[in-house]
């Protein structure tokens, strides 16, 4: 159980049963007693918080566009990224052949925790005490959103715009690395051949580091035109 109250901390919610957290960190091929029940509650209550607060956000975008946005944030590699915010990973209890075949980082191990964890969160205390925890976790994101925009992402959009001119793609390299293991902050930068870099991001995951560093030299595209 050391594990689960270690990461309840992380996730700041105070479990009154912590065999539910427990629970939604074993994967099925560590125990009978697993996350899959617990992963189906959870996958629905994301989907309707996450629907909710976008009917919310965005009154006069059509119903097509809000399903695009929920498939945004709700699809397995968005729900993996926050479980890596969290480091759930390293949380996550498997057996011995996925241990073995990298199982903890693997997206869909990922997302299904983080959707048993909204299911353990949610059967620990209530509907809202969940919806809050899963708009902490995805206030960024949705922050993020632009109905009616292109939803690509700052690396993505990047790559783009340099295969178009047939040069080589970005490269993306962590030049240094501080903080403590729980907090780490990534500086990473971003060099490629259509403008003089480099350019640096710094975030706490390696990702997110890659992201603004893309973010800044689309930024210096678009002042260079």
């Amino acid at each position: 159980m050391e594990k689960a109250e270690h990461l309840a901390k992380k996730l700041n919610h105070d479990f009154s049963n912590i065999k539910l957290l427990h629970a939604a960190i074993t994967h099925r091929s560590s125990s009978e007693i697993n996350n899959e029940r617990l992963e189906f509650l959870g996958d629905s209550i994301l989907n309707f918080v996450v629907a909710a607060e976008l009917y919310g956000r965005f009154p006069k975008a059509h119903e097509g566009d809000l399903t695009r946005l929920r498939a945004l944030l709700v699809r397995g590699e968005t729900v993996a990224e926050v479980a890596r915010e969290f480091g759930i990973g390293e949380y996550i209890s498997l057996g011995i052949g996925e241990r073995k075949s990298g199982g903890h980082q693997r997206t869909s191990i990922l997302a299904d925790a983080l959707e048993a964890i909204i299911g353990a969160i949610y059967l620990d205390s209530n509907l809202e005490v969940c919806r809050s925890c899963i708009l902490r976790w995805y206030d960024s994101r949705f922050n993020a959103l632009l109905p009616g925009a292109s939803q690509k992402d700052a690396k993505t959009r990047l790559q783009e715009y340099v295969q178009a001119r047939h040069v080589p793609l970005p490269e993306y390299q962590v030049i240094q690395m501080g903080g403590d293991p729980h907090s780490p902050i990534f500086e990473v930068q971003c060099v490629f051949a259509l403008l003089k870099g480099p350019f640096i991001g710094i975030a706490n995951t390696r990702r997110k580091a890659e992201q603004n560093a893309a973010d800044l030299a689309l930024k210096a595209l678009k002042d260079a035109r």
